[in-house]
């Protein structure tokens, strides 16, 4: 079945859709605004009317194509998707005959490929219905960061009440997450941040601000039960010193690294957790539907709230990218359509 909605874009005759389209690997510029073709969907898919959608720092490493080995996946010579982005916010347009949780007009949020676009296709699983007491805006600044914080606190770190946390990291979109999800699981929590968002960081939770540009937090003498960098960038060695005994270290993300010292971090993270008894590990975050409809009942008890540092429209969704590339974006970056 194909829904009804699309066959009328179709029969009009003119483009069904505007959306950001790449073409080959590279930076920003390599965004276009564009006229496309409704996406059509099967018995079991869900078309759904883009609102807002974010920009993550995964979203900007696919389009540079970068760290290379990604490219096995995305395409060696040039992108195998089009349209880029993945977190959504919008409206159900049309469902197919297989769909039984969501119904045209419903208010949903969640994470698939293309959502820098007007319209967006996708299976029930890749949608929930998006709590009341948020806006598309905010909900669209959810679903990749949220969960990564997620699962790196709940399912790598085995975050416990009472735990001393460090998030290294602090100010972007990963990192407010993680603030406000540790606490929520009742740890004390010590962020890690630059000195312009010492105050947000305050003001979602953190019990224990450190200007990064003033002092590296793994070199204080202090330890704590579970460590998130997110980013990477700090050495496995500072990190070992800085983990308790019996704590963990979980690394998400690689900041900048190539394939190469991806590998070796990877290698190093093995040795250490083997030699020294620690608990390092490597956070490969993956979407699902059960940690979506998690995320949205912390956002309609008020326990997360997203950080929204600026706005663009979808025909600016290259300058968008390009901010968030410089690394200095506080919480997240939001595309409206």
């Amino acid at each position: 079945m194909v829904a009804k909605v699309q066959d009328a874009h179709a029969n009009a005759g003119s483009p069904a859709m505007k959306a950001i389209v790449q073409d080959r690997y590279g930076s920003s510029r390599v965004l276009a605004l564009r006229d496309l073709e409704m996406p059509v969907i099967g018995d079991d898919g869900v078309l759904v009317q883009v609102r807002a959608s974010s920009v993550n720092a995964m979203d900007w490493h696919l389009i540079r194509g970068r760290p290379y080995l990604a490219r096995l996946m995305t395409g060696v010579r040039a992108p195998k998707r089009a349209v880029p982005g993945s977190d959504v916010a919008g409206v159900v347009a049309a469902i197919g005959t297989g769909v039984t949780e969501l119904r045209p007009g419903d208010e949903v949020f969640g994470a698939r490929a293309g959502a820098f676009a007007e319209y967006v296709a996708g299976r029930e699983r890749n949608f929930v219905v998006k709590p009341a007491n948020l806006s598309f805006e905010q909900a669209a600044a959810i679903p990749i960061a949220a969960i990564t914080a997620l699962q790196a606190l709940r399912d790598k770190g085995q975050v416990q009440a009472g735990q001393h946390v460090l998030i290294l990291g602090a100010g972007g979109g990963v990192g407010t997450f993680a603030v406000q999800l540790a606490k929520a699981y009742g740890a004390e929590v010590t962020a890690a941040t630059r000195t312009s968002n010492l105050d947000m960081v305050r003001s979602i939770g953190a019990d224990e601000v450190i200007d990064y540009t003033r002092e590296n937090a793994t070199r204080s003498g202090r330890q704590y039960d579970l460590i998130l960098d997110v980013g990477g960038y700090e050495s496995i060695r500072d990190l070992s010193r800085t983990v308790a005994p019996g704590g963990t270290v979980v690394l998400v993300g690689a900041g900048n690294a190539n394939s190469l010292a991806i590998v070796l971090q990877l290698l190093a993270v093995a040795l250490r957790s083997r030699l020294r008894g620690q608990r390092m590990q490597s956070l490969l975050a993956s979407v699902t539907r059960a940690d979506l409809l998690v995320l949205g009942e912390l956002a309609a008890a008020g326990k997360i709230a997203p950080v929204i540092d600026r706005t663009y429209p979808l025909r600016e969704a290259a300058e968008a990218v390009r901010y968030v590339e410089t690394g200095q974006v506080r919480g997240k970056v939001v595309i409206t359509v």
